[in-house]
């Protein structure tokens, strides 16, 4: 924690045994300190007793004494090829064995090592202190450390979890050798002639079948993350209710096998209900996404009833035993939030908690409401499977890249199944930025770093095998959030926050152990103020960076792509931008404009937004890439654009879908709630007509996208044309 120093100050002490900063960097440069009010809040919801100077000092005295109470630290974790020591604490003198067991039974004897701290009294008992080291050649994995000692609890073992991860990830690695692109989307957005009015996994997979054929190696998609388990849902994928389980409304309904023994008269309510649904694929104002959820709930709610056969339910049963009580919790709380909503008092009284007798009360009287969201999970298993297939099929050697937004919302599934390591009375946000002076707050939980140690980091490695199931790779938002993190306590402005330090080396060394048993790729959005060192270390494990075109300057001036990172996803855009032809426009402008957002008079803004533009033009045609005297319309320079980021040598290139067929409406609008009809806006061409997947391999200014795109990077279609299949340029796969 580099901006955390030494004080005599108890609470400034405190502070910093909890890993509390005291001060930070304001977007001026300048450094603050965090008010002592502050601290406070902060410490408590960390659990700290902070009152008062008394207090502060029997807390800072307990907590050096906590590591001496235990004998084994709450987790361990370690890199691979590295000698990561432990202490085990036992009677002074007494005898201990220590062993690592993997997951398959392996025993391997812990070695020894020196240990010159002196024993101490710990509530009576002269304790010692022993070093143990994880050998150096143990492989990548979970393990299970277990000391023996006659005089501790009977001779009986005590346990703690190993995780050993690798030093670097063995899937970056092997993207070396040539650049790779593929098609950024919001999935949702991303409809065909049988969609219901919502993309889903099915469109999911036809993309990538399109895609795979144009020459991509991948697809990412935001976030696919739970949501309320009925209408009305929250539209932003950036604030689900779960990160460990996905959102039913990207099911699609006919694929589910059960839907051809539908009884006759289900099956006209289920068609008719897709036949009202279907009309909306071609309305391009605003994706309505409950009235497209109730549909699919209703109709799913008749597939429920359908008898699967023995093989099908067999897979249920395993899906059911795999996903243990995690999904067992999180079908709970589905049920009982249908059954009270959000707001009723009973969240805060006798259902505060899946350990509640009212919960316990609840899995029996619910149970069959219970099983019906489980089983939900189950066929988005499949059909996530199902769309990992189709891109590999298609050519991909990535597939699918998730997205993994920040948090969760503070009501939702995972703030009540997870409770016991989040943090109460706090949620995470930013500091004040030229952007916003008043800093944000997302109103989401935090991890608390200490009852996640304490847990084995088991509700983070849930969550993320949750997720590289069926993914080629993951994107992790705000992946600076797995070293520090803004909280805010409850009630005060979201400038008035401090930051919190994380193990990182735990939380990106499980995210990389995770990632490299699933054989996928890891890129970490690291936007933002950062301390320099941290993309030196994201780099080092082999997680890749993010580089955006227009956030890539040299001062006042456009940096060159050929100084980008290679360990990199770059990408002309964000979705937090207009797509690149409305950017051309200064639409971006225009919203915030017409929102009352705009700092300054907008004639300056719009003199700002076309510096910006020309500054980048001039760039380019110095390069050769958009010559005086050539068409320089729309296309030509939205085209321009991405032939120059092809210069650059990062090793996954995205293209927005949206920059593909030529749309101008932004997704989101940051700052905003329902003034703009954020991560609602359906995918149409710059004349507003709606963009269907089928007419996407002859959209022809797609298609000249792709073209520019395989030249810039050296790559090529998969197939050559209509019934000429060309061999597949490359064999080699990032992810099983």
């Amino acid at each position: 924690m580099a901006d955390t120093t030494s004080t005599a100050d108890p609470l400034h002490r405190l502070a910093e045994a909890y890993r509390v900063s005291t001060t930070y960097s304001g977007f001026d440069g300048r450094e603050r300190e965090v008010p002592d009010a502050t601290l406070r809040a902060v410490l408590d919801a960390l659990g700290a007793d902070a009152g008062d100077d008394d207090a502060v000092e029997a807390c800072l005295a307990r907590r050096e004494q906590a590591p001496w109470r235990r004998v084994l630290p709450p987790v361990v974790v370690a890199v691979e090829g590295a000698r990561t020591r432990f202490a085990v604490h036992v009677p002074h003198g007494s005898a201990v064995q220590v062993s690592l067991v993997g997951e398959d039974g392996t025993r391997t004897p812990a070695p020894q090592a020196d240990s010159r701290r002196s024993p101490r009294d710990v509530d009576g008992v002269l304790t010692g202190e022993v070093a143990f080291e994880v050998p150096e050649d143990l492989g990548p994995g979970w393990y299970e450390v277990r000391a023996e000692c006659p005089d501790v609890d009977g001779g009986r073992a005590v346990t703690t979890p190993l995780a050993v991860t690798p030093r670097r990830l063995s899937t970056t690695d092997r993207l070396h050798g040539r650049r790779r692109w593929g098609y950024m989307a919001q999935i949702y957005s991303v409809t065909s002639g049988r969609s219901w009015g919502v993309g889903d996994l099915s469109d999911l997979a036809s993309l990538a079948a399109v895609s795979g054929e144009q020459g991509a190696d991948y697809l990412l998609v935001n976030p696919l993350h739970a949501a309320e388990p009925t209408p009305p849902v929250e539209p932003s994928p950036y604030l689900p209710t779960s990160r460990r389980f996905f959102n039913p409304l990207y099911l699609r309904i006919a694929e589910v096998p059960e839907y051809a023994y539908l009884r006759p008269a289900d099956l006209e309510v289920v068609n008719t209900l897709a036949a009202i649904q279907r009309r909306e694929n071609l309305d391009t104002s605003t994706i309505d996404r409950d009235k497209a959820y109730a549909a699919k709930l209703k109709s799913l709610e008749l597939l429920f009833t359908v008898r699967r056969s023995p093989h099908r339910q067999q897979q249920l049963r395993r899906f059911v035993a795999e996903g243990g009580q995690g999904l067992q919790d999180f079908g709970l709380w589905c049920a009982l939030r249908e059954e009270l909503g959000e707001d009723a008092p009973e969240w805060d009284d006798v259902a505060a908690s899946p350990d509640s007798p009212h919960a316990a009360e609840a899995r029996i009287r619910l149970s069959h409401r219970i099983d019906f969201h489980v089983w939900m999970q189950w066929l988005l298993d499949e059909q996530l499977e199902s769309a990992q297939r189709a891109a590999h099929l298609a050519g991909m050697d990535i597939g699918v890249i998730h997205d993994l937004a920040v948090g969760v919302h503070k009501q939702g599934a995972d703030a009540w199944t997870l409770q016991d390591v989040l943090a109460s009375g706090v949620s995470v946000g930013a500091p004040a930025d030229m952007y916003n002076q008043k800093g944000q707050d997302w109103s989401q939980p935090p991890w608390h770093p200490e009852r996640l140690a304490e847990a084995g980091y088991l509700p983070w490695r849930d969550m993320l095998r949750t997720i590289f199931r069926h993914a080629g790779g993951i994107r992790v938002d705000h992946v600076l959030g797995l070293f520090r993190l803004w909280w805010i306590p409850d009630g005060q402005e979201a400038s008035e926050g401090a930051y919190v330090y994380y193990d990182h080396e735990a939380m990106v060394g499980i995210l990389a152990l995770e990632a490299e048993l699933a054989g996928a790729v890891v890129v970490g959005e690291d936007l933002g103020t950062l301390e320099p060192w941290v993309r030196e270390y994201l780099a080092e494990r082999g997680v890749l960076g993010t580089s955006i075109l227009w956030f890539e300057t040299d001062g006042d001036e456009p940096l060159p792509p050929a100084r980008y990172r290679e360990l990199s996803m770059a990408s002309v855009s964000t979705h937090d931008f207009p797509p690149t032809a409305g950017f051309l426009q200064g639409v971006q402008v225009d919203v915030r404009e017409e929102l009352g957002l705009l700092a300054r008079p907008v004639e300056e803004e719009r003199a700002e937004a076309r510096k910006q533009l020309d500054t980048f033009f001039a760039a380019v045609a110095a390069d050769g890439l958009l010559p005086e005297g050539e068409a320089t319309g729309e296309q030509a320079r939205v085209e321009a654009l991405h032939r120059w980021l092809g210069q650059a040598p990062a090793l996954l290139f995205n293209v927005s879908l949206v920059d593909a067929v030529g749309e101008r409406r932004m997704q989101n609008q940051p700052g905003t709630g329902d003034e703009y009809p954020n991560w609602r806006i359906p995918l149409a061409d710059g004349a507003g007509n709606p963009v269907l997947i089928e007419t996407l391999p002859e959209n022809a200014r797609a298609n000249s996208l792709v073209r520019a795109i395989n030249e810039a990077l050296g790559t090529r279609p998969r197939y050559q044309g209509v019934g000429e299949p060309a061999q597949p340029q490359h064999t080699d796969r990032t992810a099983p």
